[in-house]
């Protein structure tokens, strides 16, 4: 399958495939963010997710894909320190903010700086019509997150510190894409990179919800939380997953580009799921998100 995969990087049908790869991952990436944000404390919703999909992940490392090449020890240790960064960040910004607030900001300032590092570090370039399809996607994030922060109720004295981690959390998911996207690429087998990425990546934050979990008053019982983290950690191999592959067989801009209609989907979530409110100002501007992603495909 990993030889499938490879040839067909920079065909049509690869194209096609990465559409795919990276529509599905804006589902999924919102389903996740739901499963983080939702009945428990997020910080432990993380340190499950992170347990189950890194010890899903150890013996597809060990026995099943290839081993890594030299070069890509380092590489990995990079991502760690990335990724660990972005989810700090991340779980700061939920315990300031609501799913809706704080979600759309996180990827609204994602799609710009990656498409501006994809251009920097793998030469690709943006036609002016998908230019145009950026600015109307991240008008439509942006505008959702402004929206929010005008009309919104509740959590209202944290609003201010919870958008700018929410910024801050951004900039790392573009960091990341671009990151991801050369580290994949720098390995024969792309499911190398995946296997290794999140066995590596589920080390940390099992030990920082262990310690908290701890530490609570009233901790959650360990049985719902793990089958949550369970369920989280497929979800994350089908998302992070999806949208490294559809890096590995397109451009980096417009996979990136294409996930971020994520906000879309979470929102959805959190009026169908979190029961948070969602009106006809906010279906207006996931429009424009749609819209934005529809002219960046199209004007590839």
């Amino acid at each position: 399958m990993s030889a499938w995969l490879v040839s067909l990087a920079g065909t049509e049908a690869g194209q096609q495939l990465a559409l795919i790869l990276a529509v599905s991952a804006a589902f999924l990436h919102a389903v996740f963010g739901a499963l983080q944000k939702g009945r428990h404390d997020p910080w432990l919703t993380r340190g499950a997710i992170d347990f189950s999909y890194g010890a899903m992940a150890l013996p597809f490392a060990l026995f099943v894909v290839p081993w890594p090449e030299p070069h890509m020890w380092p590489i990995f240790a990079g991502a760690f320190v990335i990724h660990t960064g972005y989810k700090l960040l991340q779980g700061w910004a939920y315990t300031k903010g609501a799913f809706t607030v704080v979600y759309p900001v996180v990827r609204g300032t994602g799609p710009f700086f990656t498409v501006i590092g994809a251009y920097l570090i793998f030469s690709e370039t943006f036609s002016a019509v998908q230019w145009l399809g950026v600015a109307v996607l991240m008008s439509g994030i942006l505008g959702l997150a402004v929206y929010n922060m005008v009309f919104m109720t509740e959590g209202r004295d944290t609003l201010v510190s919870a958008m700018v981690i929410a910024v801050f959390t951004g900039l790392f998911v573009a960091l990341y894409t671009t990151y991801d996207a050369y580290g994949i690429r720098a390995t024969a087998d792309p499911f190398t990179f995946l296997a290794w990425f999140f066995f590596i990546d589920g080390l940390v934050f099992p030990v920082i919800a262990a310690r908290r979990w701890r530490r609570m008053e009233n901790p959650p019982t360990l049985g719902p939380l793990m089958t949550r983290g369970f369920f989280g950690g497929l979800v994350a191999f089908a998302s992070f997953g999806s949208v490294m592959l559809a890096t590995r067989l397109d451009k980096v801009g417009e996979a990136a580009v294409l996930r971020e209609t994520s906000p879309v989907f979470a929102a959805l979530i959190g009026w169908l799921v979190l029961k948070e409110t969602v009106g006809p100002r906010r279906i207006a501007l996931m429009a424009l998100i749609a819209a934005g992603a529809v002219i960046v495909e199209m004007g590839g």
